[in-house]
């Protein structure tokens, strides 16, 4: 046995991938699954669709590589977060579609919270803000609004999960309900600082604590899957979220070392050790990942969308085909024109944490097409990036004194393969960005996990190691350049938010 089966859960597809003992990527499957948009603001999507795209993906990667699953010595998991799915423990049925990270329908509860002073208490326990982003009021309305849920909940008669809960569940027949500290440290309902459910917060939101998963490391045992499902007993041995496989993937495990992903959203993370920082920039804290007991913690900033802009240009304006068209049309736009699209569609995350806000577009011109739509898409995640950065490294220099070592920011992600994007991000933040060559970092990640504790893969330092660059971008644009453009993305910015 000297595979590894990576689950790659995400917001609009799965994937599976088999990486082999040297960890280098193999056969793989991804399959779409429908986003559902019941209202403004609110997403959503058939948690059984997702099990269904999981399993499929899974039999489809290991019939391409040959493989059964006798040489598969674990599965690794890593998922979209803070995703809610709300099940029944006797049947496995979800009582209501999965409310995705992106949703914004709690945003008036996480006003009446902030109004009621209960966010510095939030934010001490478990490093977050007050915002709908997080599980625990998604959770929460759940309970509020499906019928008899409530009543049931407290009975035990349901369980709650994130999407690494629920797949674990599906995977092991109903037989394991847990879920790994990332995830956990994602719900706002998990103490990073005690390690546990916090029964002050769960009572503020009315949770039920006998729905919460058991929580565990990282690289841990979380049951076999069923026999019937992939041919064969697989042990599940890796579990993280997204954004904290691609960190543990992109070998971030000295403190001051950063990542940042680029999916459906960016995410950038910046170790931070033992250290878990308390941000004055609105920037979160979280667990980074966690091995042997021992929490490793991060400071992360989120931005809700990134390739999701791309969409909407393919999706929403049908300007586009596929997405490597962005990077051509971006190229032959109008070096005079300059464009900011302020792609805020389910408001904004860090550092603004604007809810209500919603997307614009400044500086149009009468032969403003195609092409400056699309560069200023592009350019869209560039500057949202740079609002990371100095939030992030105001912060690191405030906790330790020291300022941010900018050699240390590696890419990932979908967008990370468009030379020209990576371009401008290294330009507007005037820093090198190192894109590694596998660019399957997520995947990756939760493959070393699992790999990892099954004895098939080497420690962290081992795995460090294996690391390796596919290209390196130094920035090109002036320091005057660089400093007006992105003075005037902090205008459009100001311009769109709700509140000053």
């Amino acid at each position: 046995m000297t595979h590894i089966l990576a689950i790659d859960q995400g917001t609009t597809s799965s994937r599976a991938i088999l990486f082999d003992a040297g960890l280098a990527p193999g056969a793989s499957a991804q399959q779409e699954f429908p986003q559902i948009y019941p209202a403004s603001g609110w997403v959503e999507h058939d948690a059984e669709a997702i099990w269904q795209s999981v399993l499929a993906t899974c039999r489809a990667a290991m019939e391409k590589g040959g493989l059964a699953a006798r040489d598969i010595a674990a599965i690794g998991i890593t998922n979209q977060r803070e995703t809610v799915v709300l099940w029944d423990r006797a049947t496995g049925a979800p009582l209501h579609n999965a409310i995705v990270w992106q949703d914004r329908r709690t945003a008036d509860t996480c006003a009446r919270l902030k109004a009621e002073g209960h966010e510095a208490m939030v934010q001490e326990k478990t490093g977050l803000l007050l915002d709908p982003y997080f599980s625990g009021t998604k959770l929460a309305w759940l309970l509020d609004h499906v019928e008899g849920a409530r009543a049931r909940a407290a009975a035990g008669e349901l369980a709650f999960g994130t999407i690494d809960s629920w797949l674990i569940w599906k995977l092991t027949g109903g037989r394991v309900h847990a879920t790994d500290a990332t995830n956990a440290s994602r719900t706002i309902l998990y103490n990073i600082r005690e390690g546990r459910w916090d029964a002050d917060i769960c009572a503020l939101l009315g949770i039920p604590m006998a729905l919460l998963p058991d929580v565990r490391d990282c690289a841990a045992d979380y049951g076999m899957a069923d026999p019937a499902l992939l041919g064969g007993a697989i042990p599940i041995m890796g579990v993280a979220g997204d954004q904290q496989a691609a960190t543990i993937g992109q070998a971030c495990f000295q403190p001051g070392m950063m990542k940042s992903t680029y999916g459906t959203g960016c995410f950038a993370l910046i170790n931070t050790g033992d250290t878990l920082v308390r941000s004055q920039n609105r920037m979160l804290g979280t667990i980074a990942y966690q091995l042997g007991g021992r929490p490793t913690y991060a400071l992360e900033g989120s931005i809700f969308i990134a390739g999701a802009v791309v969409q909407w240009l393919r999706d929403g304006l049908g300007i586009i085909d596929h997405a490597p068209q962005t990077q051509s049309l971006a190229e032959a736009a109008d070096p005079t024109q300059q464009l900011y699209l302020v792609p805020a569609f389910t408001g904004l995350g860090a550092p603004y944490w604007d809810p209500e806000c919603r997307g614009a577009i400044f500086g149009l011109a009468r032969n403003s097409g195609p092409a400056e739509f699309a560069r200023a898409a592009l350019e869209s995640v560039g500057y949202q990036t740079r609002d990371l950065w100095e939030a992030m490294a105001a912060d690191w220099r405030a906790e330790t004194g020291d300022a941010l070592d900018a050699s240390t920011l590696r890419v990932d992600g979908g967008m990370s393969a468009s030379d020209w994007t990576m371009q401008f991000l290294a330009d507007i933040l005037g820093a090198p960005v190192d894109r590694p060559r596998v660019l399957e970092t997520t995947a990756l990640g939760a493959a070393w996990l699992a790999g990892m504790r099954a004895g098939v893969y080497p420690d962290a330092a081992g795995f460090a190691a294996t690391w390796a660059l596919d290209r390196n971008f130094a920035p090109k644009m002036d320091a005057k350049t660089r400093e007006s453009r992105y003075a005037g993305w902090k205008d459009a910015v100001s311009r769109t938010l709700s509140r000053p």
